[in-house]
């Protein structure tokens, strides 16, 4: 039977021919005409013709929960059972049966529906008492809700940034946060990515022209596409000294990594100690929703009618605020750390195979191993050819990040087991060195399997 490899190495011509391996998501941002309808059409040819030559690998369909080894459909059909680098449950209370069983004593006594606004009717006596939890795990004790850890970071920038105000931003801050701090001011300043002095270097200048308005200093515990982590004591003395207020996101972080699972903020020794803190439910806490947490009985207050993604938007369900809390009990106990100790482990793991494998992996230990590629191209055969072999991994394009900047974002979960780590490297650097050598050599058809 011949192998997706055999296809690519025999045929890369016509691959090359198609179109497929060009182009990015960049090309189609910009709109025109008006017919909304028929100036998205080039786009949908784009992507189609990716499709038809087995180099889309978005939107793909989980026959089963996120497990370390799941079954894949892909969107032109095809299907593997492989290992699963793909999701983001870290320490993989997903499947576990205490958080399970709290979601379904949920919708026993409250349904699956809250049917109200945080505002109006919407909070159970669970979502108050994960108010009260995350407080604690934080260390800021006024918490407010949110449907998505995405709601959360764009409604509380929204909701305390006026049009006079300053935001500035680490270049690879979350799109939740870029979004929030364009709808609310034109006075958005970005930094170059994890450089302190270039962050801080903005509250001096900021502030010798406008003594008056405020300043808000944006970044994230972990940053999810490069896996690594800021100065957050030297951006929030900075903050101090400038009268500035720093919002740390921290959802790829708290839970995962730090003493107790408090995250780059407890690594640091701030847990408590910072202005604002973003998160989300969606990585570690085996649910979707997010939060704000806030030393400021005053901030805190202000949100619930004014940040718009909480004011305007349906509560959290009583089974996701009882798996959030489940969660949270688990990750502050024994079990938890054990889990976080797994979950580095096979991180360590997969790491140290790839980078022997000559890859490049971004970042520092931590659940997110981010593999550098560069080359569109050559990310869309690589991922075509893991996905071939059943090994899943994200592959990010724009607008996650820049063009000629794309990367596979892999995953780890506590659950995974060392050889499934092992055995993820191996096929992803065999992927890699292939898919590079067809891209230097198309004509050399056959002679790299």
């Amino acid at each position: 039977m011949s192998t997706l490899a055999d296809q690519f190495s025999h045929d890369l011509s016509t691959l090359l021919r198609s179109g497929a391996l060009e182009g990015s998501f960049a090309d189609f941002v910009q709109l025109s005409g008006k017919n909304l309808e028929a100036r998205t059409r080039r786009y949908d040819e784009w992507r189609s013709n990716r499709l038809k030559h087995g180099v889309w690998p978005f939107s793909t369909e989980l026959q089963s929960g996120p497990g370390p080894e799941v079954t894949v459909i892909d969107e032109a059909g095809k299907q593997r059972t492989g290992v699963n680098f793909a999701s983001q449950d870290y320490l993989g209370l997903a499947a576990h049966a205490g958080v399970r069983a709290a979601a379904i004593e949920a919708i026993n006594q409250y349904g699956t529906h809250i049917a109200g606004a945080p505002v109006l009717q919407g909070n159970s006596s669970l979502s108050l008492r994960l108010q009260k939890a995350l407080g604690e795990m934080v260390g800021l004790e006024h918490v407010v809700l949110f449907p998505t850890g995405w709601a959360a970071g764009y409604g509380v920038i929204a909701a305390l940034v006026r049009d006079a105000d300053h935001v500035v931003l680490d270049q690879y801050a979350h799109n939740c946060c870029v979004q929030g701090a364009m709808a609310a001011t034109r006075k958005v300043h970005r930094a170059r990515h994890l450089s302190t002095n270039g962050l801080v270097r903005h509250l001096p200048r900021i502030r010798a022209g406008d003594a008056k308005n405020a300043i808000l200093v944006v970044t994230e515990g972990i940053f999810s596409m490069d896996g690594d982590s800021p100065d957050l004591a030297a951006l929030q003395s900075a903050c101090r000294e400038y009268e500035a207020t720093l919002l740390v996101d921290v959802a790829h972080d708290l839970g995962a990594v730090g003493p107790d699972g408090t995250g780059s903020l407890g690594l640091q020794g701030l847990h408590g100690k910072v202005d604002l803190v973003v998160g989300s439910f969606s990585k570690v806490f085996a649910s979707n929703g997010g939060f704000v947490s806030t030393s400021s009985t005053a901030i805190r207050e202000y949100l619930r009618p004014y940040a718009p993604s909480h004011t305007f938007s349906n509560a959290i369900s009583p089974p996701q605020s009882a798996a959030v809390l489940m969660a949270l009990e688990i990750v502050r106990s024994v079990e938890g750390e054990a889990l976080r100790q797994k979950l580095h482990g096979v991180a360590q793991v997969l790491r140290e195979a790839l980078t022997a494998a000559g890859v490049v992996c971004l970042g520092k230990p931590g659940p997110i191993v981010p593999v550098l590629l560069g080359r569109e191209a050559l990310g869309r055969i690589m991922a075509a050819l893991c996905f071939d072999r059943g090994v899943f991994a994200n592959l990010v394009e724009y607008p996650a990040v820049s063009v000629g900047a794309c990367r596979f974002r892999m995953q780890v979960m506590a659950t995974h087991t060392p050889a499934q780590a092992q055995f993820a490297a191996e096929v992803t650097a065999w992927a890699y060195q292939l898919a590079k050598k067809l891209l230097a050599h198309p004509t050399s058809a056959g002679t790299a399997v």
